[in-house]
């Protein structure tokens, strides 16, 4: 049998049962908070689907250079005694350039007036022996083939002397080309060699880009040339001068790839304007006929999910955002080129996709300030 005192300790006491209950009320009171906890709704940055344009854009970089550059060589085999230009001076018609050494070339002209001076005493001799044999043939003193063999001779006499005599202008010039002058008015642009040097016939010396029509030379990859053609008219923009842009066209396209790029130079005419300056980087930009349609999205917009590319678009009714697959064409340095998945007005989450879920309730910023528009393009 238990004792009374027995069961007083171990029935609770209504302090007890008091804790008890007040302990339950706290919990249960906890219970409500959490329920009454509002859903979080995150805030997101999209961009808006906008209509396809009917053309996309291709531009390439180049440098601005004379339409005609010429290189200019000494027509005489020489060692450069002199040069008188440098890189960018300006040159006129008939100014020298250089010089090479011209003593053997002054020597070979003594010689052939030295030789024509002979020649010129041959047909003097010749034209006595002629006529003195004419004399004797009128006398009946000499035969007439004594009279044709003089007459031979006097000839003989006057061809050596023309040909003394072309022989002496001959070196004579070629004293005149051991000076490189300019033919046209332009700048130097380069030097190829320097005094000193022992250059052969015809070896570039000097670059003189000619004044005039300015051009710029693009690269084109094999894929995009066939939109180049002869008469094509493209825009021209300068990295110096982002207000610059001019109308240019397209002049000339090589007809074979460069065998190390696998590119087609093709050279862009430009108008006449005093703010183009030769050597600037300018960049062609040409539009082109649609092709495949194809939409630009941000990179950032970019995600994946069980091994597919896809993107998080905005329910506008709702407000809330679901996964969609999508077709990525390539990818640029504008952004990520999709061709399937996505229609005109869609809202494409750009930012944050790491934090997107299905059915996930977002925030989207007012469509006049913060809504931004992809921009359109064709393949």
């Amino acid at each position: 049998m238990f004792s009374l005192k027995t069961l007083s300790n171990r029935m609770p006491s209504a302090a007890s049962l008091a804790l008890v209950g007040a302990i339950g009320i706290g919990l249960s009171a906890c219970s409500e908070e959490k329920a009454e906890v509002k859903e979080v709704i995150r805030p997101v940055k999209v961009v808006e689907i906008a209509k396809a344009d009917d053309t996309r854009k291709l531009d390439y970089s180049g440098s601005v250079k004379a339409r005609t550059e010429m290189n200019l060589g000494f027509r005489v085999a020489g060692k450069i005694t002199e040069r008188l230009v440098d890189i960018g001076d300006r040159v006129s018609p008939g100014d020298v350039l250089a010089r090479v050494d011209a003593t053997d070339y002054q020597l070979a002209v003594k010689t052939a007036e030295a030789n024509l001076a002979a020649a010129e005493r041959g047909v003097e001799t010749a034209d006595l022996a002629n006529k003195r044999a004419e004399q004797l043939f009128d006398k009946s003193v000499a035969p007439k083939s004594q009279l044709e063999q003089a007459a031979l001779s006097h000839d003989q006499a006057i061809s050596q002397r023309d040909a003394a005599l072309s022989a002496l202008d001959q070196v004579k010039n070629q004293v005149s080309y051991t000076e490189l002058k300019a033919g046209q008015t332009g700048i130097v642009t380069s030097i190829n060699a320097d005094i000193g040097q022992v250059v052969g016939s015809g070896s570039p010396v000097v670059t003189v880009a000619v004044d005039g029509e300015k051009e710029v030379q693009i690269a084109v990859p094999e894929n995009d040339i066939a939109e180049f053609k002869p008469g094509k008219t493209v825009k021209a923009s300068f990295w110096a001068d982002d207000r610059l842009v001019l109308d240019g066209k397209v002049r000339e396209v090589s007809g074979s790839a460069d065998q190390q790029s696998r590119t087609f130079a093709v050279r862009v005419s430009l108008p006449n304007d005093p703010r183009i300056l030769l050597g600037m980087t300018a960049t062609i930009e040409a539009d082109i006929d649609n092709g495949e349609s194809y939409i630009s999205i941000p990179l950032s917009a970019l995600a994946e999910k069980d091994g597919k590319q896809m993107v998080w678009t905005v329910d506008r009714d709702t407000a809330t955002v679901h996964g969609r697959d999508i077709k990525v064409a390539d990818f640029t340095g504008d952004g990520v080129h999709v061709t399937e998945g996505l229609d005109t007005g869609d809202l494409v989450v750009a930012a944050g996709t790491q934090f997107m879920s299905e059915n996930l309730k977002v925030k989207v910023p007012d469509q006049q300030s913060a809504l931004a528009k992809t921009d359109q393009t064709v393949r």
